[in-house]
């Protein structure tokens, strides 16, 4: 079959007959790894597909799931594709209000959720969604169909009349609706068809540095549209899929299995460095030195050896008696991690490529499958500060106005139900990303800000808010940041500290806090983040220089409503929730 030909439900085909693994998928069940074949994998994904058909369902019906990551999501995404039925994943975390419109966005009939507490949350909102008739659930759930009786039900599968059925789907067609999180509004639906997601995942195939023998750990929501692409590439090259048991036991999981390569998120990189410099900081005499002398030799890491050959012997030493130890702790196999979702920080790029672990920073949405364009291993292909090259197959320019724009065969069919607000992001077949850039000499693309994000002070100045956050994070300090200041005399910003390195930083001191309260009210910790933003203010024009900032006692979070389930800013509820701060900074 012709690449072009493929749809998704051919992966697994692909993978038995190429790349037959004993542990093509595995999940953590009762503190046991349990692996299943490429053969098991696709023996349950034909029995889903046959229970479904049993139920009435056919091309076009859509089925929701709201789970955890887990190998029993990927039998009933491949059976619900091989019948044409359309797979609307959901995430975790979002309300039930949230649910229940997307739920009857798109007319769901039957609903698999992971265990007792995601049923109960889809209860509450059941009543509401009269198209919904059955709810199914992986682990046990008092009210819930168990996933096992879909299975049982499907066991005397006919595989010729499903391969009948599924010959008549085409790469064109719906696959799957995945709503975006979205910073401001209801979800928008985003429809991929099944060649949207096979282009990228064929396109990506090249840049990844490991074959069918390595792991991949998988620990981002599979719900979201760059772990599912990830988990398909991983399928298409034979790569096993581990899934963590949870995002508390990534290291745990990492040290279990020993993997080649994850995705992941700038947030949870952050969060990795700031426990080893935790740990460097508890250290003592020559040890000590020794750390912080690596981090320093790996500050200052270019790509290509254009550090010269002293610099190599410094970066060769620090490796053997530092970064190994760093790579021991993430299991002493990591060849490459994949960064997306948002901006990351220069300077921990900087520390991971030199400590021998390669993060390729990329970028993309959910409208376009989501690769637009990703950094390599290869020879010349990375540039800090960057997000890559584009793709194979996918075409971007930057338009009068400073915006990214692209085409090809990953973008998507448009929004579900929203004919108009598909309008709104298409100018003509380029698609409208929102976010500010700019392409290098060498065709490498650099996000500058988002569109919608960049606001005007009172006296007429434009303020680009995510390059100030990003490199005010780059204090030990500073936790988190959101820039504030549209309409008013000045930027200002709200600054979560970075809790644990300030108690630390004040137990040194001889001054003992209870709570995170108590170090954000401390004067201590105003003064040393006020100098720290006062430094790295130094790096930009005066007009966008932070002028005040508050201190708050509790992090941006999912929960909280700050963060969207990409951990991206929702600045429309951050300012509403604290106006009151804001207003103080400029009374």
């Amino acid at each position: 079959m012709q690449a072009e030909q493929l749809r998704i439900f051919d992966i697994p085909q692909i993978a038995l007959s190429r790349y037959p693994k004993t542990d093509a998928l595995a999940s953590k069940v009762n503190g046991t790894w349990v692996k299943i074949s490429t053969a098991e994998y696709l023996e349950n994904a034909y029995k889903v597909a046959h229970a479904l058909r049993k139920m009435g369902f056919s091309k076009g019906d859509c089925i929701a799931t709201v789970s955890n990551n887990r190998y029993e999501w990927n039998y009933l995404d491949i059976g619900m594709l091989m019948i044409g039925a359309v797979h609307v994943p959901m995430y975790p975390t979002i309300s039930a209000s949230d649910y229940a419109y997307i739920l009857n966005d798109c007319k769901a009939r039957l609903m698999v959720v992971s265990d007792q507490s995601l049923y109960n949350k889809v209860q509450q909102v059941k009543k509401d969604v009269s198209s919904l008739t059955h709810i199914y659930s992986f682990d046990p759930a008092e009210g819930a169909t168990p996933f096992s009786d879909l299975l049982a039900s499907g066991a005397d599968v006919n595989k010729e009349e499903i391969n009948r059925i599924s010959e008549q789907i085409l790469p064109k067609d719906l696959a799957t609706l995945i709503y975006t999180s979205g910073t401001t509004g209801v979800p928008k639906g985003v429809m991929l068809s099944h060649r949207n997601l096979v282009s990228n995942c064929l396109a990506s195939e090249s840049l990844v540095p490991v074959d069918y023998h390595a792991r991949a750990l998988s620990f981002l929501p599979i719900n979201h549209v760059y772990e599912r692409m990830l988990c398909y590439l991983y399928q298409y090259m034979g790569i096993s899929v581990y899934y963590a048991e949870s995002m508390e036991k990534i290291a745990d999981n990492i040290r279990e299995i020993q993997p080649q390569l994850f995705g992941t998120v700038p947030r949870l990189i952050e969060k990795v460095f700031d426990k080893i410099m935790e740990k460097g900081h508890q250290l003592s005499g020559i040890k000590k030195v020794l750390f912080f002398w690596a981090v320093d030799v790996a500050l200052q890491y270019e790509h290509g050896g254009k550090n010269g050959p002293i610099y190599a012997l410094k970066l060769a030493l620090a490796n053997k008696l530092i970064f190994s130890k760093w790579r021991e702790a993430l299991g002493g196999n990591i060849k490459v991690i994949v960064s997306g979702s948002a901006p990351l920080q220069v300077r921990l790029a900087k520390v991971f490529w030199a400590a021998g672990m390669p993060v390729l920073e990329g970028y993309g949405l959910t409208e376009t499958s989501p690769v637009i364009s990703v950094n390599t291993t290869h020879t010349d292909g990375a540039r800090f500060g960057s997000v890559g090259k584009p793709i194979e197959d996918v075409q971007v320019r930057i338009a009068a106005d400073g915006e990214i724009q692209c085409k090809g065969p990953n973008l998507m069919l448009g929004y579900y139900n929203k004919p108009e607000e598909t309008a709104a992001v298409m100018d003509q077949d380029w698609f409208c990303t929102g976010d500010i850039g700019e392409i290098d000499k060498d065709g490498f693309l650099r996000i500058t800000d988002r569109k919608k994000e960049i606001f005007k002070t009172s006296g007429g100045k434009y303020v680009a808010p995510q390059p100030l956050e990003n490199k005010m994070k780059e204090s030990s300090f500073i936790e988190q940041i959101c820039v504030v200041g549209e309409g008013q005399k000045f930027p200002g910003a709200l600054v979560v500290p970075a809790f644990a390195y300030a108690t630390d930083w004040l137990r040194k001191q001889g001054i003992e806090v209870q709570s995170h309260e108590a170090i954000a009210a401390h004067p201590k910790v105003y003064e040393q983040v006020k100098q720290e933003i006062q430094r790295i203010n130094q790096q930009f024009g005066n007009t966008e220089q932070i002028k005040k900032f508050v201190l708050l006692p509790k992090e941006f979070s999912v929960d909280g409503g700050e963060l969207t389930p990409t951990l991206k800013f929702k600045r429309k509820i951050i300012k509403e929730k604290y106006a009151s701060q804001i207003a103080g900074l400029y009374e």
